[in-house]
């Protein structure tokens, strides 16, 4: 577990994102960095699991134009730096420096390579554009909100909540925690602050923001069978996921 936190637009600084990133310390004990740039502060405090010694966060491309901060872990990381490699020059070991450099080559089609659980961001300084994605099924936390001309993100909400947004109540989240015993979509509790929806990228230019979905979960028609036969491959999958988690 570690912790992500940033600040887009007129009001980022490097002290605020570290007053974000100090009340979820406890997500990563480790290790914390910062990047500031031309109107973009990132954060991260780490839990140091993968690449001990030089994963330090924020960790960025080649040229220093592409800067990510990074929650989770991807399973595929040291295959996809296998067929990276050839192109890329690394730093380090981290499976995060793995995402920026598939980013790089692919841009938002790079979360269909990626196996794992994960909530990240990716600041392009060329293209003055921040991108947020979460992995598919929601493993990882990744909230957002939108105050006058900032945009501010974090992997919990109490973090963006040290930037001074109103703690007002969202009545239709409420409504659905009363009818459901959870929230719809992308709502919080707390009126303004949203989620990165599981399946889903963000990505913000200006003022501008625009969430899509990756992808979904899909039903098809389940083909008959016998428990001898389905046992011997729900026990093949869930040793595979054990073997992928390893890692």
């Amino acid at each position: 577990m570690c912790g992500i936190a940033g600040i887009l637009g007129e009001a980022a600084s490097e002290e605020a994102v570290r007053k974000m990133c100090g009340v979820i310390r406890y997500r990563g004990p480790d290790d914390e960095g910062y990047f500031t740039g031309n109107g973009i502060v990132l954060g991260s405090v780490r839990l140091s699991v993968i690449d001990l010694k030089t994963g330090h966060q924020p960790i960025h491309d080649e040229d220093s134009s592409l800067w990510i901060v990074y929650n989770g872990e991807i399973f595929n990381y040291r295959e996809l730096r296998s067929e990276l490699s050839g192109r890329h020059r690394f730093c380090t070991n981290s499976d995060t420096e793995v995402i920026v450099h598939l980013y790089e080559d692919l841009g938002p089609r790079c979360l269909e390579k990626l196996n794992g659980m994960f909530a990240f961001a990716i600041w392009d300084e060329k293209k003055r554009e921040l991108f947020l994605a979460r992995d598919r099924v929601g493993v990882k936390p990744l909230y957002y909100c939108s105050s006058g001309s900032s945009f501010l993100f974090a992997s919990e909400i109490k973090a963006i909540l040290q930037f001074g947004i109103e703690r007002k109540l969202d009545p239709e989240a409420f409504i659905d925690y009363l009818s459901l015993t959870y929230v719809l979509g992308d709502k919080t509790f707390f009126k303004g602050v949203r989620q990165v929806p599981a399946g889903h990228f963000l990505t913000v230019r200006g003022r501008a923001i625009e969430l899509q979905r990756y992808w979904d979960l899909e039903f098809g028609k389940i083909p008959q069978t016998t428990v001898e036969k389905a046992a011997p491959k729900a026990l093949d999958a869930i040793q595979e996921s054990v073997r992928l988690r390893l890692v």
